[in-house]
Order: structure tokens, then sequence, then C-alpha cells
């Protein structure tokens, strides 16, 4: 039998990321509640609507991740399918169609909120998403690809679809109506910071260092270096998004918690059905752990920025929209833990004889930093 050499043991960071995460978002609450004119001088610091902090953060997160794609391998994405149709129907159909019925079933005396929800629902996500699907060892050029197409479709459909689930289709169904004024720039704008900033760094990173000192190179010595900054600019997105929001979180606690319930049901139905949808085409675990977070997670950034625009920043729609990564990141950092138990799972079921597919997929376990353990742990058993 191929004995493999043990890979290095996890660093500190990528051991204790829920803690981090969970402390990050403690300090931002706490500071936005406890250090007079914070969120007050955060939200100045913006340009053209934007948060500077936010931006730079989001920024830093999703380079690193989008320097390690192949973008070599894409051509084999995009004729996936499988992979593509899937996407589009969960992302375009299903996520607006679902949030809309639980803001409809879990919130119908509170209209704000519940039209705060409904916009969060037809934001698709394009930042977070790419750190959590690598957190659970996806595929990195899967989530490009369904990430950019996200981008289309956003800046294409936000606003046909905020029209239509929040004054036809209510109007159909003899429910209050509500409107949404947003512009087709406001969204491209979102898409072309958060999405294409660092895609085009990532891409130009892996094009110039592969050309000047070799992919070897590029990927044993450069990437190690620049792949723990994700994480640090994660941390700091959200310490700063809960800065923002600190005071409205902390003083309106039961308002929150008649929010979260229907994200907590939407993020869970969501994802579950992703991933038992992706089993069911017959995807590979990696491309499977792709569309499951594209589909769950939810461009928050774009969700608030609508909400305040449209409603006001002290409004109940920007409160929900608020809510929204208070909910989001918890719950998909504990669905990537869930995502990798998984893999563990499918890994034992396909291991008799010890074959090929086996051998590369503990290959891949090595270059996954949050599955290193585990792998060890199966190959010792």
């Amino acid at each position: 039998m191929t004995t493999l050499e043990a890979p290095p043991r996890l660093s500190t960071l990528d051991k204790f990321l829920p803690v981090w995460i969970a402390a990050a978002m403690v300090a931002g609450l706490l500071a936005g509640r406890w250090v007079p004119g914070l969120d007050t001088a955060l939200s100045a610091v913006q340009v053209d609507g934007i948060s500077l902090p936010i931006a730079l953060g989001l920024l830093v997160m999703m380079y690193p991740v989008l320097a390690k794609v192949r973008y070599d391998r894409l051509g084999t994405v995009t004729r996936d399918r499988r992979l593509l149709w899937p996407s589009l129907v969960l992302n375009w159909l299903v996520g607006p169609a679902l949030m809309f019925a639980l803001a409809w079933l879990l919130l119908p005396d509170l209209p704000e909120y519940r039209t705060g929800l409904i916009i969060v629902g037809l934001a698709r996500c394009i930042a977070m998403v790419i750190i959590w699907n690598d957190l659970a060892c996806g595929d990195r050029e899967a989530a490009a690809v369904l990430v950019a197409l996200n981008s289309v479709f956003q800046v294409i459909a936000f606003g046909l679809l905020g029209w239509f689930y929040l004054s036809v289709l209510p109007g159909w169904l003899g429910l209050p109506q509500a409107d949404l004024a947003v512009s087709g720039w406001q969204i491209a704008k979102s898409v072309l910071i958060f999405l294409g900033i660092p895609l085009v760094a990532g891409y130009l990173s892996r094009r110039v260092g592969e050309r000047a000192k070799g992919r070897d190179w590029y990927e044993s010595t450069f990437l190690p270096k620049v792949g723990p900054v994700a994480l640090y600019g994660l941390l700091f997105t959200i310490v700063i998004l809960f800065a923002l929001q600190g005071e409205q979180i902390t003083s309106r606690p039961l308002d929150v918690a008649r929010i979260a319930v229907p994200l907590l049901v939407y993020f869970g139905l969501m994802w579950a059905g992703s991933y038992a949808l992706g089993k069911a085409v017959g995807l590979t675990y990696e491309r499977t752990t792709t569309l499951a977070f594209t589909a769950a997670g939810n461009n928050f950034e774009l969700a608030i920025a609508v909400a305040i625009a449209t409603f006001g920043a002290a409004s109940g729609q920007a409160l929900a929209g608020v809510v929204g990564p208070l909910i989001e990141v918890p719950v998909l950092v504990a669905l990537v833990y869930v995502s990798l138990a998984l893999r563990r799972r499918i890994a034992r079921s396909s291991r008799p004889g010890g074959g090929v597919g086996v051998r590369r997929r503990l290959r891949h376990d090595a270059a996954c930093p949050t599955r290193r353990r585990g792998v060890h742990r199966d190959r010792q058993a």
C-alpha cells in the first residue's frame, strides 16, 4: 500500500478559525456599541456610497483565493452543464422564491423587515462565498466561474426581480406591495469593485508569477505566503461590518431574533438542498460543495446598500440587511465543518483498494489546510 508523507499540522489561525470569527463579531458589536462616534466615522469613509473599510477588507480577503485559481482550467467548468444549470436555477429561481415565502410566512406583521429580507434573497453572493468554498475545500475554478456568472445575472436581473417580488407577485396574491429604487449602475459598481478588482489582480498574479519564475515557485512559495492574508481580511471585514451596526443590533435584540429565524431556515434549506442536488446529478465533492455555498450565500454588501439608498439608514429594511451577515457568517462557518465531515465520510466509503482516485483525493487533502489533520487520521485507520 502506498505510503504518503504526513502533511504539516494546522496553523493556529486555521485550528481556531471559529473562535477568531466569533471574537471578531463580538469585537465589532461591542466597538460599535461602546466607542462613541465610531459608526459615524466609519460611515463617513466612503466614496460614492461604497464603504472604503469594508471594500478594503473584502478585497484583501478575496485576492489570495482568486490568486490560487488555475485559470487555464476554467474551460472544464464552463463545459459542466450539471454544475452551471443547477447553479442558475438555485440562485435566480429557488433562492429569491424561498426567501419571499419565508419572509411572508414568518414575518407577516413586520413589513419593513420582510421587505429587507426579500432584498437579501435577491442579492446573490459574489464575495464571502469565495472564502467559505476555499475553507471547505471546494473547487476554486468552479467557484470563480459561478461567482462571475452570478455577477452578470445580478447586473441584469436584480432590479427586475426586485420589482417582481416586491410589487407584481404580492399584487397577484392580494398582499401589500412595496417599491424598490435601484439603479443598474449601483449593482454594476458593486460587482466591479467586490469581484472585478480581486479577480483581475488574482489572474495577473498567476500569469506574471508563472511566467517569471514558473508554476512550481508560484504554488509552493508565493501562494503559501499570501494565503493567510485571506483570513486576516475576513476577520477585518467582520469587525468593521459589525462595528458599523453594533448600536442598532444590540439595542433591538428582539427584532434581530425575529429577523434571524427566516434567515436560519433559508441558509439551512439552500445549502442542504443544493448539496443534495449536486450529489443527485453526480457532481464530485468539490463541485457539490461549490454549488452549495454559492447558492446559500448572499451579497450582503449590495443588499444593505440598496436598502439604505431606498428606505434610509435607520429603516427596518436596512436592519434586516445588517442582520443578514450576523446570521450568515456563523451559519456558513458551521456548514464549512459539516461539509468537511461529509467529505471525510465520502473518502472512507470510496477507499477500498487504495486506488488512484483515493490517492488523488489524499493529495488534494494535503493542499487543503482545513482538512490536513482529518486526512492524516484516515490514512492511519
